[in-house]
This record gives structure tokens, C-alpha cells and sequence, in this order.
């Protein structure tokens, strides 16, 4: 029987860690699951604010871009719990865009800010000593 190619994009993990159904099917443990879903939509902020580092987006377009570059898929009230929470906190800067289109709605445009540049730098540090530390006997495979 021909071995399974390892996924290499973080889509590819992603569809295969976050779907329960599939968990078997790929030898996935249960820890593994809640690790992938505690790494994702707990932790939503990190992927909206990568996102916010390429453009100013609005709320639906960043769920469908997170779809699309990390691969999963947020509920919308998450996201738009967790863009609130990233205003109150300083991290995103928020402006009204109005359509120059007729029928098309006034949008919410969000951006990142300075701190929350500043959250993104620290905690890709964090999440480097956090590697570095736990996973430093560990072989990187799949």
C-alpha cells in the first residue's frame, strides 16, 4: 500500500487536524485536534492581524481570506467578537469606507496599528522560544 504524501502548506494541515471525521482515517490523536483548534480559532487575533499586515480588509473578507490562506474557517460571530475585542485592546484601527457603488453597503474597513504590530512581533517570539523549548528532541514529520 502506497504511504500518504505528508502535507506541507498549513491548508493541508489544517483540513486534516480540524476535521474530527478524518481524525482516524490519518492516525490523528484527539490531543492533536484540540492543539490544531486551540492554535486556530483560539487564537484568531494572530491570523487577522497577518492578514491586516498585507491591507486594510472588511469583516466577511476576512473570514473568506482566512479560509483561503490558513485553512479553516472561522464562525462570523467569532471573528467579529474577536475584531471588537482587538479595537478595545488598540491592536486594529477601524474606518467607514462608503460605496461609490449604487446598492452596495458602507463597509468597516479594519487595520492594523502599531501595537498591534508590536503584539505580532512578540508573539512570534514567544511561539519561536515555545518551539525551540518543547520541541527540541522532537523530528519535524508528520
Amino acid at each position: 500500500m502506497p504511504q500518504k504524501q505528508e502535507p506541507d502548506t498549513i491548508q493541508e494541515l489544517n483540513e486534516i487536524l480540524l476535521d474530527k471525521d478524518h481524525l482516524k482515517e490519518h492516525n490523528i490523536t484527539k490531543a492533536m485536534n484540540r492543539l490544531a483548534v486551540k492554535l486556530t480559532k483560539a487564537n484568531l487575533w494572530m491570523y487577522i492581524l497577518r492578514l491586516l499586515e498585507d491591507e486594510p480588509l472588511y469583516g466577511y473578507e476576512i473570514k473568506q481570506k482566512i479560509q483561503t490562506k490558513f485553512g479553516f474557517q472561522p464562525a462570523i460571530v467569532s471573528g467579529y467578537v474577536i475584531l471588537y475585542k482587538m479595537k478595545r485592546d488598540g491592536l486594529v484601527q477601524v474606518e467607514w469606507k462608503t460605496s461609490n457603488e449604487e446598492g452596495k453597503p458602507n463597509r468597516k474597513y479594519y487595520s492594523i496599528t502599531e501595537i498591534g504590530k508590536l503584539a505580532m512581533n512578540r508573539a512570534k517570539k514567544y511561539l519561536e522560544t515555545l518551539i525551540s523549548t518543547v520541541f527540541d528532541k522532537a523530528e519535524s514529520k508528520f
